[in-house]
């Protein structure tokens, strides 16, 4: 590695104080974001974060052009579920939201032709599904769980979503909000999870709906969902917005 590219990438290492953010900066070297810090200013802290700009849009690019919709996440037997499963959010487990269940409806904007709301209980009458997969942390952590309820792909069917649009965001009520291709909302393991391990999904796991995707790292994965939209004009996201991965592919 050259002199510059080395030194660059060392100030970048010493900016990057978050645990979860040097992990992010580590996945994405790894598919070839070295080439892209040679030559660039060492001078001013906005050189580095540019340089991390740059690598975290290759690897959205490199990612979007492997993924592959048809390749099924590792599912696993019922004996492997992690006990209890860990909670992991942006705020301790004693602020998690309550949500009122009965008063809960989830709001459809964009390219939807039916922008109805839904209940819990009209999601509850659809076809349902479960799964039991790896949730991957970008901290590091893994844990095995099992998630029940609609298929993504079923859903945005049924609600005559523009499945040629580029993105599908939400907004939660714990004031989270992100995105994904569509792609991967349609793969066949993308659920809008109503339950866990059989059980209505508990709040601290994102009562009363999150979507599950075992093709993504956990903060790709929204909880307390309240609204959902498509779209072709990019939507970012919380950590997103602060320099995370987009793709954010596990």
């Amino acid at each position: 590695m050259p002199g510059n590219a080395a030194a660059l990438l060392a100030d970048a290492i010493r900016e990057v104080k978050q645990p979860s953010r040097r992990t992010f900066l580590q996945r994405t070297l790894t598919l070839g974001g070295l080439s892209l810090l040679t030559g660039c200013s060492i001078s001013d802290d906005s050189s580095v974060e540019q340089a991390l700009t740059k690598v975290s849009e290759f690897n959205d690019r490199v990612q979007a052009l492997i993924f592959d919709p048809n390749r099924l996440a590792p599912t696993y037997p019922d004996s492997m579920i992690t006990r209890p499963f860990p909670f992991n959010a942006y705020y301790g487990v004693d602020e998690v939201r309550q949500v009122d269940g009965d008063a809960w409806r989830l709001e459809l904007s964009g390219l939807i032709a039916n922008r109805a709301p839904w209940s819990l209980a009209q999601l509850r009458h659809l076809p349902q599904s479960d799964q039991v997969t790896r949730h991957i942390c970008v901290e590091g952590w893994s844990a095995i769980g099992k998630w029940g309820g609609v298929p993504f792909s079923y859903f945005l069917r049924r609600i005559g979503a523009d499945l040629s649009a580029k993105y599908v965001g939400f907004k939660c009520a714990d004031d989270y909000y992100t995105s994904i291709d569509m792609p991967t909302a349609l793969h066949p393991q993308t659920l809008m999870a109503l339950t866990y391990d059989g059980q209505t999904l508990p709040p601290e796991y994102g009562y009363p709906m999150k979507l599950r995707m075992p093709t993504k790292l956990g903060y790709k994965n929204p909880k307390h969902i309240q609204a959902i939209y498509v779209t072709n004009k990019y939507p970012g996201g919380y950590w997103e917005d602060q320099g995370y991965n987009w793709f954010g592919g596990s």
